[in-house]
């Protein structure tokens, strides 16, 4: 069985390697990232180039695709997310939301398990 188109193009985005740049066509130009929590990066990243500004933030993270559930204008992916930084470890369930429209990312939300526990980690 063939993934969904949404769902193909979510899999493309965790599938890639390199800077963020290399994924930029998979955003539209006016892409919003929501961000909750109390760390650095919380709230929203309107625009690709502050889509992307973001995720560089977060590249030492190691992210595994667990599942990922999509419509035509849905997609969610169910994450396992692991890294270290500062001497400090993370291991957390997460997934993101994206709202998809002409075959691109236009919209997402990013949620994990223990929202204290990530804010403490990134700040």
């Amino acid at each position: 069985m063939t993934d969904h188109a949404s769902a193909a193009l979510v899999r493309a985005l965790y599938a890639a390697s390199g800077p963020p740049e290399t994924v930029a066509h998979l955003f539209h130009e006016d892409a919003v990232w929501h961000l909750p929590g109390h760390q650095p990066l919380s709230g929203e990243h309107a625009g690709r180039e502050a889509v992307l500004a973001a995720m560089r933030y977060f590249q030492g993270i190691q992210l595994e695709v667990l599942d990922v559930l999509a419509n035509d204008d849905y997609a969610i992916a169910l994450l396992h997310a692991r890294g270290e930084r500062k001497g400090r470890g993370y291991d957390q369930r997460e997934f993101d939301v994206f709202r998809i429209r002409d075959g691109r990312i236009a919209e997402f939300w990013s949620f994990s398990e223990d929202q204290r526990l990530t804010d403490e980690y990134w700040s």
